[in-house]
């Protein structure tokens, strides 16, 4: 462990001291520390409330002062046994004693009376964990599952001074007011609807808007760099999904499949058990079975999977993965070397089965729109492919501000048997990664493990303005799945060749990106992007008419444009504009509208910046527009405009 990590990890288990001193019945299960803080997991008839978390934190700091010594000690498995029954947790600690493999070492842990069944590592004292707060009490089960008891979790953090606890607390008090979550319910964005399904999405107008736009920009760099637009189903044949090694081996992250209607009715009268059904829909054929490994030179496919044709059951998957469907395009005509690179380009919606507690509005959900394209291409020409996807996810980040990522190259863990394909064509997309990765002028990290399951990949890893870190674009170089599908394109030698795929998505999904964008924005997204970019604020009721006429002329221009024709005073209706974050409001009273002109006022300024010709403004609005740019305080009026029905440090009144 880091120091940092050592430091939670110690607070945790003063949080368990601290908890079973004032709840002495309270069952303990795990508490490891996080990438945030630390958190620890009770079962307790007596529901936490906020006042108890003041209390358990006050006997937190009771137990700091009283500087306990963390004592490791380690003893046999028997043993171990009667220290949990001695201490009463054997409903859980039990089986976390049983996860522990033979033959390694069983250590515990004592601070003071407190003991716990823990691996370590500790600071020396508890005094040494000077900086801690409890944060917030939620709802888990024991391992994660919803079948198991569902427990209670008290999540806090600990640093090692005050000064990066406090700087901590203010980033989670912004966070709060940054959550895409609230900010996507007040500003009308999406929609998650129980009736509907948790995890998926609804996206209303006003996120419909922001979306579109995304698309419509990202498309516009796909279209230089002579990508190919494609549409393909929501759904695939299970067969599909074996053949690219989807189905069965990630089922527990997929929907169940949908057995064939008639098959399925057939199997049913015969009261075929369901984990018939199931073990049917996962079997193959001999056949199937010995193509797939003789085109991939290994067990690819076990013996076990296979059964007699008359077994086999057909299905359909809602798919999780758009890459098949494209492979099935680029297999639908014979291919060139002088064809290649083909790039296909889908903003396709794939479906995942996430765990209900993890679901998160739009960072984590079940159905999700990646905008998602692969690329075939000769070997020699996957270095220039790799970057010209970074060179994309590059343009993307630098478009909307996003200047603080890092990079991350997903290797292969040698020790894990989760990875298909020869190893000889898995060194070579590594080094392609590595090289290309080395191109960017960023540092960049190496990270055995995170490789997907057919190849190596190129992550880019934001981070947001308090801190945070999102995964959002990423490049994979995948050697497999060409075998897997049997792919080929005509040399110049007029032999068959196996083409190299590539699967690249700047955003990474519609839904993840949006959600970080309304946080990294705080929901006030530059002109460009915003659902609404123009609000006209007429100063009373007569006035209506001439603004609509204003609206009309802004709306063939393209702009995106409403009148507020409430019967309210100007400062409600700035107040009103300003809350729902509207880049730019227009005040028109008589003076404006017998000029042709317009007071403007922007989200960015919070002033009057003066009076402008439409014509002027409408200029200025469209380059805005045109060019993307980002937030920032637009220039005066002349100086000789200044004077107006709202002068430029004092509304108008209604």
């Amino acid at each position: 462990m880091t120091p940092l990590q050592e430091l939670r990890h110690s607070a945790a288990h003063i949080l368990g001291a601290a908890v079973l001193r004032l709840f002495p019945d309270a069952k303990l299960d795990i508490g490891p520390p996080t990438d945030a803080g630390f958190y620890y997991d009770f079962d307790l008839e007596h529901k936490f409330t906020a006042e108890d978390l003041e209390r358990i934190e006050a006997e937190m700091k009771k137990i700091v002062k009283e500087n306990q010594r963390f004592e490791r000690s380690e003893c046999s498995r028997e043993e171990a046994v009667r220290l949990i029954e001695g201490i009463g947790q054997q409903r859980y600690k039990l089986g976390r004693l049983a996860d522990i493999p033979e033959g390694e070492a069983i250590s515990f842990y004592r601070n003071g009376e407190f003991l716990d069944l823990c691996a370590g590592t500790h600071v020396r004292y508890t005094s040494q964990v000077k900086a801690l707060k409890l944060l917030s009490v939620a709802g888990s089960y024991h391992r994660g599952d919803a079948a198991n008891a569902q427990l209670q979790r008290i999540y806090g953090t600990a640093f090692a001074s005050r000064d990066e606890l406090e700087q901590h607390l203010r980033n989670l008090e912004e966070a709060k007011k940054r959550d895409h979550r609230k900010l996507g319910k007040d500003l009308h964005l999406f929609h998650i609807d129980e009736d509907v399904g948790p995890g998926l999405v609804l996206w209303l107008p006003n996120g419909a808007v922001v979306r579109d736009e995304l698309q419509r920009f990202i498309s516009g760099e796909l279209a230089k760099q002579g990508y190919q637009q494609v549409f393909t189903p929501h759904i695939g044949k299970l067969a599909l999904y074996k053949t690219s090694g989807h189905f069965p081996y990630y089922k527990a992250s997929q929907f169940t499949p949908i057995a064939d209607p008639d098959q399925f009715a057939r199997l049913a009268d015969e009261h075929c058990p369901c984990c018939e059904l199931a073990n049917r829909l996962e079997a193959v054929s001999a056949k199937f079975r010995e193509q797939v490994n003789a085109r991939t030179g290994a067990d690819t496919i076990t013996e076990d999977r296979v059964r007699p044709d008359a077994d086999l059951l057909d299905g359909f998957l809602l798919k999780p993965m758009n890459c098949p469907h494209h492979i099935k395009i680029y297999a639908s005509q014979s291919r060139s070397y002088r064809d290649l690179p083909v790039r296909l380009a889908e903003f396709g919606t794939v479906y995942r089965w996430e765990q209900s507690g993890e679901l998160n509005g739009m960072t984590r959900v079940r159905g999700f729109t990646q905008d998602d394209a692969h690329l075939f291409c000769t070997e020699d020409q996957v270095a220039a492919e790799i970057r010209g996807c970074l060179s994309l996810v590059k343009i993307v980040l630098g478009t909307l501000g996003i200047a603080d990522y890092r990079v991350r190259v997903g290797l292969r863990d040698p020790d894990s048997k989760k990875y298909t394909g020869k190893p000889e064509n898995w060194d070579k997309a590594e080094a392609a990664c590595r090289d290309a990765a080395a191109t960017l002028g960023v540092p960049f990290s190496e990270e055995p493990g995170e490789a997907a399951f057919y190849g190596p990949k190129i992550d880019f890893v934001v981070k947001d303005v308090i801190g945070r870190e999102w995964q959002l674009g990423t490049v994979q170089v995948d050697y497999n799945l060409p075998e897997r599908f049997d792919l080929t394109y005509t040399g110049a030698d007029n032999e068959k060749h196996r083409p190299v795929m590539l699967h690249r998505a700047p955003f990474g999904s519609m839904e993840r990106f949006c959600g970080v964008l309304i946080e990294h924005f705080a929901g006030a997204f530059p002109t460009w992007l915003a659902p609404e970019q123009v609000r006209i604020l007429p100063l009373n009721d007569d006035l209506n008419e001439h603004a609509a006429t204003v609206a009309a002329r802004l709306k063939t221009a393209g702009v995106r444009v409403t009148v507020d024709t409430h019967s309210e005073k100007l400062g409600a209706k700035i107040r009103r504009a300003e809350l729902e974050k509207v880049p730019h409001m227009l005040v028109i009273g008589a003076k404006e509208r017998d000029a042709g002109a317009v007071s403007v006022r922007s989200r960015a300024a919070k002033s009057f910046e003066g009076t402008r010709p439409l014509a002027e403004f409408e200029q200025l609005l469209l380059a805005e527009i045109r060019e993307r740019r980002l937030p920032e305080p637009p220039p005066a009026a002349p100086a000789a405009a200044a004077a107006t029905t709202a002068p430029a440090a004092t509304p108008a009144k209604g």
